[in-house]
């Protein structure tokens, strides 16, 4: 391992752009001082410059220093700008050319006024046999004028797969915490004392579903038949690799955004070590498994500066889902109380919140977060201690306002499907609904008088109605995250509110969803039943960046869904959505298969009325899909 740390550790990521404001997003190994100067990409005139002194600036460790560079001015919009940071080690361009498009010499943006062409999606996990589709992006961007690329990059959940860690991952991610001086962190309640002991523990590895904490399930069918057991709180079939401490989340950001620390770290560390650890030897599955991991992740890694490239490039804008915390996250009551009561659980929970507010939370709407909600963060970050973590875990738990809006045109509506459901009344074990009333209601508000909107949902609003009735039947059977059975028809009131805001009289002519989660992509066309006058209604799915829904299992599914469901079918009068005409975008690719198995990039152009110009995914090899408009019958 190399001695010497890069000065910058991961970044820039351009963030929030609008008339008046400008946030960016970077991590360095000292503390960064210098001059932040924004210029005229066709004149080269300054526009703007300012100390970069005057922005947010918090120490997470002894060398790793996370600065949200929040800039407000009058800014032009519409035109090609450019941007550096100037150092106090030069340049950051000069340090790190390979930041550039080859004709650029600063980087540069437009602030956008619009959203007619995003693009969008979710769901990336490094070590997916899959490539990495934001690669594509980059490649394509780079052969973009500044005028003609998209307008925002919206990453709509599971950033980061915090339950579900390949093994030469974590191994990095801890060397990561030493490298840069991340915080110890001490536990109450747990079978481990401190992180330090998780580090060393001969379960640390491949392992650590037997330290997590557990719970027993009293609640279902199959629970009263079968003699009663401990679970696991947290339910992921692959949690062996669960990450535990603030350090650990933190540090998976730095890794999966920016190529910066891999050359400092020895990932055949295991391996060097005959895959022992703590005097444990790796069982030999999970040796075969580390290889296979391994092979990803070194293409991963590959990708990563075009990554960090594209990033610095394009406004981006995040909303965390499951996967950025942990899998089935407040998907039912019962899942809530057990992971709540339990002081452990709940710490590895807030864990995965800190992390995210820094690293997607805090720089989609800055204003979003007060004061007091800074100075926690601080008293947490400057004295690391049980006391002033569990204090701002709290904080965090009662916070409500993870939900934010673009105001561009069409307005971008982007919502918390997570920490505000709607909780089941009858049973513990039922999904509860994606949105509480009053969530809902607050939504509604934002989309009164609009004559278009996008709405980011990380969840299909109207997804597989297949898949969703499998759900249904599995949580029939008391087991709902044994599937993750959570979508929005799950739960009968967040359900019928959700579509009489569809249908009430003031809300826009023109709604497009754009959704991922699910591991593959698709889009339909909806109206309303029985109203000549009804809104166009446009779901556009897009999963993952780097995942895919396992075959034959997906083209099953989608067979039985055109054969059940189509907009025809009787069996729809006994769904929640019967209101609504579904109707099924046939993707110009072989066969008769309307869910593409692939990881993509989805690509939206909207017309000056918010309606679909062109529906598209950029594959992760470099094919483009469309689905065309239906034909008028």
């Amino acid at each position: 391992m190399k001695n010497s740390l890069p000065f910058l550790i991961a970044g820039p990521l351009l963030r929030k752009t609008t008339r008046t404001e400008l946030v960016f997003w970077l991590v360095t190994s000292e503390p960064l001082t210098g001059q932040f100067k924004l210029t005229s990409s066709t004149t080269s005139d300054v526009i703007f410059s300012q100390e970069i002194s005057h922005c947010h600036q918090l120490t997470i460790g002894q060398h790793c220093y996370l600065t949200l560079a929040q800039f407000k001015g009058d800014f032009p919009v519409d035109t090609p700008l450019s941007y550096e940071f100037h150092t106090q080690h030069g340049a950051l361009t000069a340090l790190y050319p390979e930041l550039l498009y080859d004709d650029e010499q600063q980087l540069s943006f437009k602030v956008s006024t619009k959203a007619d062409y995003i693009i969008h999606g979710s769901c990336r996990n490094p070590h997916h046999p899959s490539k990495d589709a934001l690669v594509q992006v980059d490649a394509k961007v780079a052969k973009q004028a500044i005028s003609t690329r998209p307008d925002l990059l919206m990453m709509s959940g599971d950033q980061i797969y915090a339950d579900h860690v390949a093994g030469p991952t974590l191994d990095a991610i801890i060397q990561t915490v030493k490298l840069l001086g991340l915080p110890d962190e001490q536990f109450d309640h747990a079978p481990i004392q401190s992180s330090q002991e998780l580090y060393a523990h001969s379960d640390c590895y491949y392992a650590r579903d037997r330290i997590l904490p557990h719970d027993i399930d009293e609640e279902g069918l199959l629970a009263k038949l079968l003699p009663k057991r401990s679970t696991p709180i947290f339910s992921s079939r692959e949690c062996e690799n669960h990450l535990v401490t603030f350090s650990e989340f933190f540090a998976m950001y730095l890794l999966v955004w920016s190529p910066m620390l891999w050359s400092h770290i020895n990932i055949n560390h295991l391996r060097e070590k005959n895959f022992t650890h703590a005097g444990n030897t790796i069982e030999a599955k999970y040796q075969q498994q580390w290889h296979d991991e391994k092979a990803a992740i070194d293409d991963f890694i590959q990708g990563l500066p075009r990554v960090q490239r594209l990033l610095a490039h394009i406004p981006t804008y995040m909303i965390f889902d499951d996967h950025d915390i942990t899998d089935d996250w407040n998907l039912t009551i019962g899942w809530e109380k057990a992971a709540y009561e339990n002081p452990f659980s709940k710490r590895i929970i807030g864990n995965g919140l800190i992390a995210y507010w820094l690293c997607q939370g805090w720089g989609n709407e800055p204003s979003n977060f007060n004061q007091e909600f800074l100075s926690l963060a601080q008293q947490f970050l400057q004295h690391p201690g049980a006391q002033y973590q569990d204090d701002f875990i709290q904080h965090l738990y009662a916070f409500e306002r993870w939900h934010y809006t673009i105001e561009s045109s069409p307005k971008v509506v982007v919502l918390d499907t997570r920490t505000r459901r709607w909780r089941s009344e009858s049973k513990m074990n039922k999904p509860s609904g994606l949105m509480d009333w009053e969530a809902l209601i607050e939504f509604q508000h934002e989309l009164i008088h609009q004559d278009k909107v996008v709405i980011v949902s990380p969840a299909p609003m109207f997804g597989v109605k297949f898949i969703e009735t499998l759900q249904r039947v599995v949580t029939w059977l008391g087991k709902p995250l044994m599937v993750d059975a959570e979508n929005w028809m799950a739960h009968r009131g967040s359900a019928n509110t959700l579509l009489s805001i569809f249908t009430h009289t003031k809300t826009p002519t023109n709604f497009v969803i754009l959704s991922g989660d699910v591991h593959y992509s698709f889009a339909y066309d909806i109206k309303l039943r029985f109203r000549r006058n009804s809104p166009n209604i446009y779901q556009i799915t897009c999963s993952g960046f780097k995942s895919s829904f396992p075959e034959p299992l997906l083209a099953i599914c989608d067979h039985a869904d055109r054969l059940l469901y189509s907009p025809r079918s009787p069996l729809n009068f006994f769904t929640k959505r019967k209101r609504l005409k579904i109707k099924k975008r046939d993707p110009n690719i072989k066969g008769a298969r309307r869910l593409v198995n692939a990881s993509a990039v989805g690509e939206l152009r909207l017309n000056q009325q918010g309606k679909p110009e062109r529906i598209s995914i950029l594959t992760s090899n470099g094919d483009e899909c469309d689905f065309p408009p239906l034909k008028e019958k």
